[in-house]
């Protein structure tokens, strides 16, 4: 799942890159409003930390321009204590979620966590799949109740088409979403990839929709 945070504070932007990267998203940084508006605006992302803080460009401004372009990927924003009037504004403009600064980097992952799951339909941690349960706060795979050893990268990906169920993916969104843009691509990569993960979850679960990309089943079997 990959996230961009947005925040001018060098320590504070590479302390929450960490702390997401630990969790299993794909974090870029945008350190300017000016930077953070064109990157939501002309790619792809699961989840925006917004600070409203930012040089350039203020965050508020930022989201309203997003919202009235079409962009609907949720927004966490961050916002310095007693700024409860921006903290209002910010929601009635679009926000998912608030974090008031100084914050608990474990706080900040979990609304993430929360805002990405619903935005994919989910009321909770639990994913249910058919036979599959996905556990995302504990980064957990069962099938039929029995735990499924994954890779990082294999997890990733799994967790990445629930979030997309019910639509098909293409190998360049994958990438994108579990490597970042900075990921050499190997047209071959998201394949191996995907044949690791129908190897230990079953055939049927991942589905290939010739010349477009992937769709996550359901394999009841």
């Amino acid at each position: 799942m990959r996230v961009l945070v947005a925040e001018d504070d060098r320590r504070i932007a590479e302390t929450l890159g960490v702390a997401l990267s630990a969790a299993g998203f794909v974090v870029e940084r945008a350190g300017d409003g000016e930077d953070a508006w064109f990157r939501g605006d002309s790619e792809t992302f699961d989840a925006v930390i917004l600070d409203l803080g930012l040089p350039t460009l203020d965050g508020l401004t930022i989201l309203k321009r997003w919202r009235r372009g079409g962009r609907t990927m949720p927004v966490l924003i961050l916002t310095a204590r007693g700024q409860w009037d921006e903290r209002v504004e910010g929601i009635e403009a679009g926000a998912d979620d608030y974090v008031v600064k100084p914050f608990r980097m474990e706080e900040v992952v979990a609304r993430v966590r929360a805002i990405v799951r619903r935005a994919g339909g989910y009321a909770s941690s639990r994913m249910e799949i058919g036979a599959l349960v996905l556990d995302t706060r504990l980064m957990q795979v069962a099938r039929h109740g029995v735990p499924v050893p994954l890779t990082p990268q294999e997890y990733r990906l799994l967790a990445f088409m629930a979030h997309r169920r019910g639509q098909v993916v293409s190998p360049l969104e994958i990438t994108e979403h579990l490597y970042g843009q900075d990921f050499e691509r190997d047209s071959n990569a998201i394949e191996v990839l995907v044949g690791r993960l129908r190897k230990r979850l079953g055939a049927g679960i991942i589905v290939t929709r010739r010349g477009f990309g992937y769709l996550l089943g359901s394999d009841e079997a």
